[in-house]
């Protein structure tokens, strides 16, 4: 296979494999707990909380009219979209960090943006704190796009420029 196939390959099997995990995890969540439900796995550390954000992240928006939130995350997500593309266009083509993280933002976004479709809002369940200080709780998806930003970030940040003919000075 070559490597243009190759990464496209990637790109769908890790984004496709996100969006799995991501809504296999919340329809269980769904179907096994009640809303604001919370099941201690770890005390005072992490606990299942079942609970439904209208808002974006940290609850930002939360308390906005439906249409505007579906408009906004509607384009937002458009918006989103054509970045990826763009960026994973690109990247080159043995670029497998690059890859792997624009994938895994792309499975997240997609799995995100299918909650919004379905139910308005979405589905959070992965709750960690110490002791009364809580993270805003999140999900599977939440979490690739965070993991796939980070590395994306982390790689560009290091990522070796290949360098082109130093001018003397004499030119």
């Amino acid at each position: 296979m070559k490597n243009g196939a190759t990464r496209h390959v990637i790109l769908a099997l890790v984004s496709l494999g996100t969006i799995i995990l991501d809504q296999v995890s919340k329809a269980h969540i769904m179907q096994t707990m009640r809303l604001h439900e919370s099941i201690p796995v770890i005390p005072s550390f992490f606990s299942l909380t079942y609970i439904r954000n209208p808002g974006a992240a940290f609850g930002i928006l939360a308390s906005s009219s439906n249409g505007f939130r579906l408009l906004f995350f509607g384009f937002t997500s458009l918006f989103a979209l054509v970045l990826l593309g763009t960026i994973f266009s690109r990247l080159r083509q043995d670029d497998l960090v690059g890859q792997l993280s624009i994938a895994a933002i792309l499975g997240g976004a997609v799995g995100n943006l299918l909650d919004r479709l379905r139910y308005g809002e979405v589905i959070d369940f992965l709750d960690f704190y110490v002791d009364i200080y809580h993270w805003p709780a999140f999900n599977v998806a939440d979490a690739a796009i965070s993991v796939g930003v980070c590395f994306l970030i982390v790689h560009f940040a290091f990522e070796k420029k290949e360098a082109g003919p130093v001018p003397s000075l004499h030119e």
